[in-house]
């Protein structure tokens, strides 16, 4: 990344939402009640989702290049979907 105010800004949130992937995921993991696991694992769509947007972002700022991100977009995405679809599954199962 840039040393610049705009990337650090961006740089900032993406590194804040991408965390917190991986921390609500554990808390899914960890879930009571498949409730619990419903409402974590939204979160985890709703973070991964919010990832994808700031990558989208340093790109359309031109911050970074296309080509720069393109591994962990296509990362994001993934996971994104897994998520999506497990959370659909779950809802599937009336908890």
């Amino acid at each position: 990344m840039p040393k610049t105010e705009e990337a650090k800004i961006i740089g900032r949130q993406l590194l804040r939402s991408s965390s917190s992937v991986g921390a609500n995921y554990r808390a899914a993991c960890r879930a009571r009640s498949q409730a619990e696991f419903h409402a974590k694992l939204s979160i985890v769509v709703e973070e991964a989702d919010e990832s994808v947007f700031w990558m989208e972002i340093l790109v359309e700022a031109e911050v970074v290049k296309p080509n720069e991100l393109d591994y962990l977009s296509d990362e994001a995405n993934q996971i994104l979907k897994i998520a999506a679809a497990s959370r659909k599954t779950v809802s599937a199962k009336k908890y």
